[in-house]
Order: structure tokens, then sequence, then C-alpha cells
């Protein structure tokens, strides 16, 4: 089979790898989409594998790229009980493997295994940029059949870590949700707040992005580049602050503010992977009661929460998509998306 390899430096290449067999508590899935997402750019510009030594992951061999994997199941191991998984299913992948005993993996948390993660499919593990992938069918969650691959491949990453984000700040529909960021992530999560009824702020330096997120369903849109934020935010809730903040965005500046603009009581979420944020911690916390919360990802039961949601409020998920591509189109795909100007492109396969 073809897979696209990361080969350093903003350098990719399409190599053959042998067709996977299962394992005996394996299963191979012929894949159907491949999102692509902005944590891909660490290991597409960096030199091959120091993304991967930066993170603790090993100084590992040239893997499959993508890890938003989504599509059907070809082939079960042995011990795959039809519970588990069954040949014609349509499914994503929960991208890491970990022990699959402890705590957190028991869970479904198994990108917190107590003994590290054993893969991330994409970075140590073969991904999803190709015909096939193998994965432990422990990993499977189910796509249900209302959502179009392309929903689930969103839903693998980026629209999931969104929900697992709204989820952990415990938003309602009565709430005012500012989100920093309307890349994928924020743009997800400006979506699926929408969606549950709560009033969204959406900030961007892009006014394409601040337009789309209009269309997804934001209230209000705020270009920090051309207005004080924490006064604009202000302006919009009584002088009180918005109930809750998500940073998808990274940026030093945006993150602080993320803390910021919240009221007495509110909540602060950082998703954005990577960098520092500066805290003045008794006026920016500790003097108004803000809790800040880190959320990554989501678990296996988060990943179906998610996916049921979508599908039973008839969301528009693949909206998201900006561009599609096939994988002989991946060196152009990568080099667009390396620019971050646009919005969110993936995979398809036949």
């Amino acid at each position: 089979m073809k897979g696209i390899v990361f080969t350093g430096s903003r350098t990719l290449a399409m190599q053959d790898f042998p067709d996977p067999t299962p394992g005996p508590d394996d299963v191979v899935m012929r894949m159907k989409a491949s999102g692509m997402c902005g944590s891909d750019l660490k290991f597409y510009r960096s030199a091959p594998g120091e993304a991967q030594r930066a993170l603790g992951l090993g100084d590992t061999e040239p893997k499959i790229a993508g890890h938003e994997p989504c599509g059907e199941v070809v082939a079960v191991g042995a011990n795959v009980s039809a519970r588990q998984a069954w040949l014609g299913q349509r499914a994503m992948v929960h991208h890491y493997r970990g022990c699959g005993v402890c705590p957190h993996c028991s869970t479904g948390w198994m990108q917190l295994c107590v003994d590290g993660v054993a893969e991330v499919y994409g970075v140590t593990g073969h991904g999803g940029h190709a015909q096939y992938i193998k994965v432990p069918a422990k990993t499977l969650v189910t796509l249900r059949d209302e959502l179009s691959y392309e929903t689930g491949a969103a839903i693998a990453c980026g629209t999931g870590t969104a929900w697992g984000a709204l989820k952990r700040l415990e938003l309602t529909g009565d709430q005012t949700l500012a989100v920093f960021g309307q890349g994928p992530v924020g743009l997800s999560a400006t979506q699926l707040a929408a969606a549950m009824g709560a009033r969204v702020i959406a900030l961007d330096v892009s006014p394409q992005r601040l337009a789309r997120a209009k269309e997804f369903g934001a209230a209000e849109v705020i270009n920090p580049a051309q207005v004080d934020v924490l006064k604009a935010i202000k302006e919009l809730t009584h002088g009180l602050g918005a109930h809750a903040s998500i940073d998808a965005s990274s940026s030093p500046q945006a993150r602080r503010q993320a803390v910021q603009c919240v009221r007495t009581w509110g909540k602060a979420c950082f998703v954005g992977e990577g960098g520092n944020v500066d805290l003045d911690v008794s006026p920016d916390l500790l003097r108004r009661q803000v809790t800040l919360i880190g959320s990554w990802t989501f678990s296996t039961h988060g990943q179906k929460e998610c996916n049921d949601f979508v599908a039973d409020r008839g969301i528009d998920v693949d909206r998201l998509f900006t561009h599609r591509w096939n994988l002989e189109q991946a060196d152009e795909a990568y080099k667009l998306f390396d620019q971050q100007t646009e919005g969110k492109g993936v995979f398809l396969m036949n």
C-alpha cells in the first residue's frame, strides 16, 4: 500500500508499505477519510524525529502521517469479539495506544496512560494518510450511519478536542463563551457551543476566519488587532465578562486574555498546544475565583458522545473542510496548510 511520510523540513514522500494484517487483538481498516490537523505541522516542519524526541516519544523511524483516521473495518484479529469490531463497521480511531489496563486506559483515556503512551498514530505508529491502517480493536469508535467519513475524521481529533473542552467547562445554554482562535478546533468549538444554545463570542485576527465563525453560529465576532479585547467582551456581557472561554490559538496574549475576560467564578480552558502564558496570579485568578483548565483531546467515551451529539442534532461538520485532496496531492496540500491561512483539509480515499 501507499502512505504519506513526513521526511523533514517541510518535505514529504509517498512510500510503499506492506499491506497490514491484524494481530490477535487488532483490526485493519480501509481508510475513507484522513483529516489534516494543525499539530501535524510540528512534524511536517521539523527535522526527521526532532518533534518526536521533543515530545519524549523517542527517536522513531518515519511513520505514516495522519492522526484523524476514519474508515471501514476489513479484517479482524482472532481475539476480537463481535461486540468490539466487525467486518464492514464504519469507525473512527482514538489515535493513542496505552497499556490498556491502568486507571486511565481502562476509562478510555489512553493518552494519559500511567506507563506512557505506547503509540500515537501518525507520530510513533502508522497513521491514516494511507490506504489501510492497523490498530487495536479497543481504539475504535463506531461512526454513526448518519455521518460522513469526513465528519468522522474531524471528530477523531479537532472537533472531538473542541467537544472535550466544552464538556470540561460544563457549558450550558444560558452562558456566554469566548473562543480565541477560529482555526479548525476553535471553529468547531464555536459550532458545537452554538448548537448547545450558548452565546458565542469568536475572536481571531483573520477577517476570513471571523466571517466563517459567524456562519458557524457565533453571535459576536472580535478582531483583537482592531479593538481592546477585554473592554469589548465586557461591553457585550453587561460589564461582567464571559462565563467561560477557550483558547485554541496557543498565542501567549490570547491565553492571558482568555483568563482575564471571564467573570468572577468564570472558567478558562486552554486547548492550544505548546508555548507559554504570563499571568498575574492574584488579579487574574485568585481574587476572582477563576478556574483554569487544561484540556488535552478526549476519551473514547467522549469521542462517542461527540459523534452522537453531532448526529442527533444534525450538525453539518463537513462544512469545516475547505479543501479535499487525494493522497497523490499531499505535497500541494501540506504546502497550502503550512501557510495557516486556509481552513481544514482532508484526504479522501476510494
